[in-house]
């Protein structure tokens, strides 16, 4: 694989998931979609209702997380997501926390 390929390049986004988000196992399913997909970081619940979910791994696993997260589980509501781009954590897996 050559690093120059878009999709093997590492990237990491964080992801705010606003809608009816939290209580619906959101981040269960989350952090099982994640495991499917070989993305690392973490998920949790914010104090404002919404979900963050900080996502790393190469950019064509994190968008395809991303386009999962425009969805999410059946259970859950999602009305939009406020993503930013940030420098690698260099996380070795994916974990629910708080």
């Amino acid at each position: 694989m050559s690093s120059s390929e878009g999709g093997d390049r590492l990237v990491r986004q964080v992801v705010r998931v606003r809608g009816t988000v939290q209580g619906v196992g959101f981040r269960m399913s989350t952090a099982s979609e994640a495991q499917r997909l070989g993305v690392r970081g973490t998920v949790r619940n914010l104090w404002d209702g919404t979900v963050e979910a900080d996502i790393e791994g190469t950019a064509d696993a994190v968008s395809a997380m991303v386009r999962w997260l425009r969805e999410g589980p059946s259970s859950a509501q999602v009305s939009g997501l406020d993503m930013r781009e940030a420098s690698l954590r260099g996380a070795e897996s994916f974990r629910i926390v708080g």
